[in-house]
């Protein structure tokens, strides 16, 4: 289609961070220019194929999510909307049930997006993410961009802090330092807001526009919002995906942001193939090295997210599991917990519907 080369067409895809990607991008760019950014999170081709029909000459760019669940599905996105910007957020374990359970399949499917993108473009990947080296990046003929916390990277976050609404980090853009504010938590989230300086910088704008949209962005529902209640409790919620990174990433978050008792909810992890179980141990671990107070594992296979923090130390009174049938069970023995001060971390992917543990820990710890 013609408008796939008279603006930027930024399509991103990666196990995780999609959307937030596509937020922090498109709110930098709407500092100028009026942008194409779908506000559902449907990213499944087909809904790539209804934008190409509502992109018009309005849009000064576009911003789309290209999700994908199974071998080929991005080459379909590329068919319908050819990006010239890419960005590959990482390559991380979702869907990997699909792909044999092999990490290079996965890779393989995500570098979909580089031989369907135009060959000219600009490619972002994350430097620090040891799979994305994976990537088919070789016969790409175009632009690489890198971001980066740990390795050396084309664009480069240091001296990350933690404030009571969010992070600071600095970046240095054509040889002068600039602090950046996001009011959302989570080291994975530092990378998500650089692959959207990065893309933003290569198209022109300046660091008072990024800076800007950041600090004022509005964050997606149910992603890592932190809820201030009355008794000094804090309600963490994060129940949109949960795939392994990203547990252990807002299990982070619940460790940095909790003074006092710290609770972890956790629900099970889908389409992860034959090591389900193996994955869901290794999250347990995660939590035995981790100081955190309490876990409630919910759901069926979440029970060996318990197994693998027991075995690894963690006490075992202090984890509980209960499956979806004992909802009503689990909220009782969860306000019997918590204390003044609690901080509560509740991550599962959407169809637990865990988001109703939210709703209720916010309406009986609401503040009057």
């Amino acid at each position: 289609m013609d408008f796939n080369y008279d603006k930027p067409i930024i399509a991103i895809t990666g196990s995780a961070g999609k959307t937030m990607v596509k937020t922090l991008t498109a709110a930098i760019l709407r500092e100028r220019w009026i942008v194409f950014e779908p506000n559902h999170y449907n990213n499944t081709f087909q809904k790539t194929e209804e934008h190409a029909k509502q992109i018009n000459f309005t849009h000064r760019a576009a911003v789309l999510e290209y999700g994908m669940a199974f071998p080929g599905a991005i080459t379909e996105h590329c068919k319908f909307i050819q990006p010239n910007m890419g960005i590959i957020t990482n390559v991380g374990l979702a869907h990997i049930g699909n792909f044999e359970g092999k990490v290079e399949l996965l890779a393989a499917a995500k570098s979909e997006l580089i031989k369907g993108m135009n060959p000219t473009g600009t490619l972002f990947i994350n430097a620090d993410d040891e799979n994305s080296k994976l990537l088919h990046t070789h016969d790409f003929k175009g632009k690489i961009i890198t971001v980066g916390i740990e390795s050396h990277a084309s664009y480069e976050a240091r001296k990350i802090e933690n404030s009571e609404t969010g992070m600071t980090f600095v970046i240095t853009l054509e040889g002068k330092e600039h602090l950046f504010f996001i009011p959302i938590f989570g080291k994975h989230n530092i990378y998500n807001a650089l692959f959207a300086i990065a893309v933003s910088h290569q198209l022109g704008f300046l660091p008072s526009d990024m800076q800007t949209a950041l600090k004022n962005m509005t964050t997606p529902e149910h992603r890592l919002n932190v809820i201030r209640l009355k008794n000094d409790i804090t309600v963490i919620d994060d129940t949109v995906h949960s795939h392994p990174p990203a547990v252990k990433a807002a299990i982070d978050v619940l460790e940095d942001l909790g003074k006092k008792q710290k609770i972890a909810i956790l629900g099970s992890m889908s389409e992860l193939g034959e090591k389900q179980n193996e994955y869901h141990e290794d999250i347990g671990r995660y939590i035995a090295s981790k100081n955190i107070d309490f876990l409630y594992t919910h759901g069926n296979i979440s029970i060996n997210m318990g197994i693998g923090a027991i075995n690894a130390g963690f006490p075992a009174n202090k984890v509980r599991h209960k499956t979806r049938l004992y909802r009503k069970v689990l909220l009782r023995e969860v306000v019997a917990l918590i204390e003044p001060g609690s901080t509560i971390l509740v991550k599962g992917y959407s169809r637990l519907k865990m988001y109703e543990i939210v709703s209720y820990l916010c309406n009986y710890y609401k503040i009057e």
